[in-house]
């Protein structure tokens, strides 16, 4: 079953690299010149109308949006053991951190890392910076994982999302719990090959 991501190097489809490396499975990196534009051509807009990466190709199956793509790998390749299965009691926390980073996490880092800071409407959008960020030091200071006793999709997510608010944006405050979780992910073995390859793309 062929895989393919259409990538690029620096942005979101990084995420999804890490997760391909996880999965074990053979992939295709279809890259993407965004300086270039390439994800505005008529092409590249029939694959994904919102003309942005990362998008992954599984046959004749083709799914955008980090996290989805993330929880599609996951529950396509269950031998990699990525996912939480429906029925298993940490199924649904399972499902709440993988979307947490895009839905809730990711739009407060960037808010507040393009100074946006203040806002006219009635009601906040999203959840604040200290917030997202209480949340998910409360999680860590309780468990090695997001999800259940093991690495999962999740913390592929999270994981990012945190390096993201730390060193890219650096706008999360600093946290031990932040510290030792990336230590352990940046270590993964999937994870250093992702980012040699891609660091290898921005030279």
């Amino acid at each position: 079953m062929a895989l393919t991501l259409d990538h690029a190097v620096p942005s979101r489809s990084m995420t999804v690299h890490w997760m391909l490396q996880e999965l074990g499975e053979p992939f295709e990196l279809r890259m993407v010149s965004i300086p270039n534009e390439e994800q505005k051509t008529a092409n590249f807009r029939a694959i994904n109308p919102m003309a942005r990466v990362p998008v992954l190709t599984h046959d004749h199956v083709v799914v955008t949006e980090t996290s989805a793509i993330c929880a599609y790998l996951a529950a396509a390749f269950p031998d990699a053991r990525l996912g939480i299965p429906a029925g298993d009691p940490d199924h649904g926390a399972y499902l709440r951190w993988l979307f947490f980073a895009q839905g809730t996490a990711e739009p407060a880092i960037l808010w507040k890392a393009l100074g946006k800071l203040t806002q006219s409407a009635p009601i906040q959008p999203f959840a604040d910076v200290d917030t997202v960020a209480e949340a998910l030091r409360a999680h860590l200071a309780n468990h090695e994982y997001m999800a259940g006793d093991r690495f999962t999709a999740a913390d592929v997510i999270i994981g990012a999302t945190i390096m993201w608010g730390t060193q890219l944006m650096p706008v999360l405050p600093e946290s031990d719990e932040f510290k030792e979780y990336w230590g352990r992910l940046e270590a993964r073995p999937a994870r250093q090959r992702a980012h040699q390859a891609d660091m290898a793309r921005m030279t």
